[in-house]
């Protein structure tokens, strides 16, 4: 493996872990309301856990307030149950064969809080980087006491890894400042 390799390797995995951070922040509640939110929400159908997306159809019907419209009639009562019982703190009202799920509007304590885990989750995904950093300068090393690159091309290689580094971690900055401004946003 070349020192270049590395580089991509490292970069590509980088990148992952940023999309995971992007995926883990969806789910986090900001004021308005976001299909993406019951994500999380399992449904038992026909004895079998499925997400929510897979048997019926979430939309928004304002700013906030998510529709679930149930493929299937007899599942409304269930879909309202798994909702309820989900860790969102979200309180869906029937209206016929269309569930309504109004979000509460947040308390300035618990936008703090949220804020709080969007840090700490941005802060996961820092170390994250930092470990993968610290992989790919390790792997060079081993190329350079292998006498598979020379020294300069660990130099050369160091540096660019930390460019890297510090290319994604302004990213993850950049995403948890943004996140946090729609949690404080009333």
């Amino acid at each position: 493996m070349s020192t270049a390799e590395i580089r991509q390797t490292a970069e590509h995995k980088m990148q992952l872990s940023i999309e995971a951070f992007k995926q883990g922040l969806t789910k986090i509640r900001t004021g308005r309301a976001n299909p993406q939110l019951l994500d999380t929400v399992h449904v038992e159908y026909y004895g079998s856990m499925l997400p929510l997306s897979q048997v019926a159809n979430l939309s928004l019907l304002d700013a906030r307030t998510i529709g679930v419209a149930p493929w299937e009639k007899g599942m409304g009562a269930k879909i309202e149950k798994a909702i309820r019982e989900s860790d969102l703190g979200l309180n869906p009202a029937s209206q016929g064969d269309l569930i309504r799920v109004p979000m509460p509007p947040m308390t300035e304590e618990r936008r703090k809080e949220l804020t709080k885990v969007v840090r700490g989750d941005g802060e996961a995904a820092k170390i994250a980087i930092r470990n993968l950093r610290r992989d790919a300068n390790e792997a060079v090393k081993k190329l350079v006491k292998d006498k598979l690159a020379s020294e300069d091309d660990e130099r050369r290689s160091q540096d660019d890894v930390q460019k890297l580094t510090d290319r994604m971690i302004a990213e993850v900055d950049r995403l948890v400042a943004a996140k946090e401004q729609d949690i404080m946003a009333v």
